[in-house]
């Protein structure tokens, strides 16, 4: 096998003669509704994201897939990550009929110990290995998303009391290195620079400085592993979790979803182990707002609930009208208007309450604006629009809601990828209430915004829209001129099928 091909069969497969044709992954491929084409073209540009450059699959090698060849990895994750999000569940290897790569525990699951010298361990070996394959420009090691039991239940676990910490300086991980005592400038700098990089983000979106993220996050954990006074290495857990939780989140917004969830999952433990509820409680709302992405509400409002059972005594208005507008997406996703609309009153009532909140908020909350409360509760109207078999009712509910947002954005210059997708929503809010025309305006807008930010997040949703638009309006002019621009203004990438 040619070494570019990068996708052919694992070692010690059988022949040709002996293969079977894998009648689990042609029945997902049929009901995708893709071409073979389409597929390999989805493959390569993932592939890409993942930084597996060497991938090139064409049409000849989707259909020996089909005919009950075993592709290496990283192929069978990707397709499992591209069937999850085009079904709206996960799509698990072995649902395609596809043998899933061996793991070591330390890499595999969210069952993780709640212990800080191994939650230390974890996040170097990860962090590390995250950086060493990217280099290498190959995932290696690939991951599987839990859900359902298997992740809320270790998720549960978060609240479960640690033993106290002794009262010395300690040394969660056996080190060689010998370094003096982190100073407080120091510890401050790590701080600030935690800020700037979730600052990035919110401008440029999660494929600008991913790495960088990563890379910070693992000196981090070179610093928990020498001898620090307690204090000391509560704060340094800290900004371990607010950093594995922002790697987690660019993942997210570059479509490496299980990557995404392993880094929540070791954000959470890091943030038990500084001792911080309410930024736990965020964390836990990262990975609500993931399963909803999955199509799995049911776990999504699970996590919600967890994060406003563990922070109901320590966190301020404006976190707590985050979870109570992230409770809303998830009931409306679950297609129970009536409460969807409770914790939509709730997330306005709290909200209100931030500006008299004596302690100042930290900043890792910050990003939750007015305009972010509107966008949040508007895209729960229009989720619930969705479930109710595309109700016009629930989209004339959002979209005033959804323009308000879009108003408050326009002026903020450092929320562009929010901007972006509130735009989205609006086109689609106008598609549910059948006016094409100003969809398409809508739409373009967003086009322009999405050329700022390294967010595929912001593109798969805008190339959703537009699907959208022309299988219902495929004829009018607007809609033509959209599908032209989209061509021009996000091409997809051209590869060898």
């Amino acid at each position: 096998m040619s070494g570019n091909s990068g996708s052919g069969t694992s070692a010690g497969s059988a022949s040709h003669a002996d293969k079977r044709p894998n009648e689990l992954l042609t029945s997902w491929f049929v009901r995708s509704g893709w071409s073979k084409g389409e597929l390999a073209r989805q493959v390569n540009r993932r592939a890409r994201q993942l930084g597996a450059n060497h991938i090139s699959t064409d049409t000849s090698r989707v259909r020996r897939w089909l005919d009950g060849e075993n592709p290496r990895e990283p192929i069978p994750r990707i397709l499992s990550e591209l069937f999850s999000e085009r079904f709206g569940c996960v799509v698990s290897v072995e649902d395609l009929g596809l043998r899933a790569a061996r793991q070591s525990p330390s890499v595999s699951g969210v069952d993780l110990p709640w212990t800080g010298p191994q939650t230390v361990a974890l996040l170097s070996e990860f962090s590390r290995s995250d950086l060493m394959l990217a280099r290498r420009g190959f995932l290696g090691s690939s991951l599987a998303l839990s859900a359902g039991p298997a992740l809320i239940e270790p998720m549960q676990r978060w609240l479960v009391p640690a033993p106290p910490a002794p009262h010395h300086e300690t040394r969660p991980v056996p080190s060689t290195r010998a370094r003096g005592r982190l100073s407080k400038p120091e510890l401050d700098l790590l701080e600030s620079t935690t800020v700037m990089f979730r600052q990035w983000d919110a401008q440029c979106g999660g494929g600008l400085r991913r790495k960088a993220v990563v890379g910070q996050l693992h000196e981090v954990t070179d610093l928990l592993q020498e001898p620090q006074p307690e204090a000391t290495t509560r704060k340094l857990f800290k900004v371990a979790a607010e950093l594995a939780e922002l790697a987690g989140w660019m993942s997210y917004d570059v479509g490496l979803q299980p990557t995404a969830q392993k880094y929540f999952v070791l954000a959470l433990h890091a943030a038990k182990e500084a001792g911080d509820r309410p930024l736990g409680s965020y964390i836990l709302s990262s990975m609500s707002r993931q399963m909803i992405h999955l199509g799995r509400p049911d776990d999504a409002l699970e996590l919600i609930h967890l994060a406003q059972y563990g922070s109901r005594d320590c966190a301020g208005p404006r976190t707590q009208s985050m979870l109570y507008a992230m409770e809303a997406r998830a009931y409306a996703n679950m297609g129970q208007p009536g409460k969807c609309k409770r914790a939509v009153r709730m997330a306005e009532d709290t909200f209100t309450e931030a500006g008299d909140w004596d302690e100042p908020d930290p900043d890792w909350i910050r990003f939750f604006s007015e305009a972010e409360l509107y966008g949040e509760n508007s895209h729960s109207y229009r989720d619930l629009a969705y479930v109710a078999g595309r109700s016009p009712t629930y989209a004339s509910l959002a979209e005033p809601v959804m323009q308000r947002a879009v108003d408050l954005f326009e002026k903020d210059s450092e929320h562009q990828r929010s901007y972006a997708l509130n735009l989205i929503g609006m086109a689609t809010v106008h598609l549910l209430r059948r006016e094409p025309e100003q969809s398409a305006v809508y739409a373009e807008q967003a086009m322009r915004i999405a050329k700022k930010v390294r967010s595929e997040r912001v593109n798969t949703r805008i190339r959703k829209t537009v699907d959208t638009a022309v299988r219902d309006f495929g004829d009018l002019a607007e809609v033509v001129d959209l599908t032209d621009r989209l061509s021009v203004e996000l091409p997809e990438s051209v590869e060898a099928v």
